[in-house]
């Protein structure tokens, strides 16, 4: 008898809303604020860490083009070692397409601690450059949630949150485990 995975719905709803909203994208507006969002929060991290931005400076004036099936974020390097957004007009020198198309994959991947598959185009060094930063660096948000609440408090977030995940993460590995282990009938 086989059995479907008690999320394997959200898979098909993943699916059927991108068959039916195949043009859908959010203004042109709320795109441009979600990028300025992240390149605040990735120059927040970015600041943590000496080394990447000294690796990132190295690259001023170099654009990123990070592009996800009709959504796309260009990025520039700056001589301090940040982020900026780039213009829409500027000549991109690196493009890293993630290749998974289906969200919920793509998420059950990351959850499961996997990189989504990319492909690169463009320069070599500044693909190994990002590829560094991806590897090194790490955000500490327990740090910056002291500042907000306390240490203590901080902490035990912090901790109750990684147990949160770590159990997220063996649910996910069990029911994509009993996904490849089922045998049909």
């Amino acid at each position: 008898m086989t059995t479907q995975p008690p999320f394997s719905f959200l898979e098909q709803v993943f699916q059927n809303l991108s068959k039916q909203l195949p043009q859908f994208s959010p203004p042109t507006w709320a795109l441009e604020e979600m990028q300025r969002r992240i390149v605040l929060l990735l120059n927040h991290i970015l600041l943590q860490e000496q080394e990447a931005t000294a690796r990132l400076a190295r690259q001023k004036g170099r654009v990123v083009l990070f592009q996800w099936r009709h959504l796309s974020l260009k990025w520039v390097a700056t001589p301090a070692g940040l982020l900026d957004c780039a213009s829409p007009d500027a000549a991109v020198d690196l493009t890293l397409s993630i290749t998974e198309e289906s969200p919920f994959t793509l998420i059950k991947g990351v959850l499961r601690g996997d990189k989504p598959a990319v492909r690169i185009h463009g320069d070599v060094q500044l693909a190994a450059e990002v590829n560094w930063l991806v590897d090194h660096v790490r955000w500490d948000i327990e740090e910056d949630l002291s500042r907000v609440v306390g240490d203590v408090a901080a902490h035990t977030l912090c901790r109750a949150s990684r147990r949160f995940a770590q159990e997220l993460r063996e649910f996910v590995s069990m029911r994509l485990d009993a996904r490849t282990t089922e045998v049909p009938s």
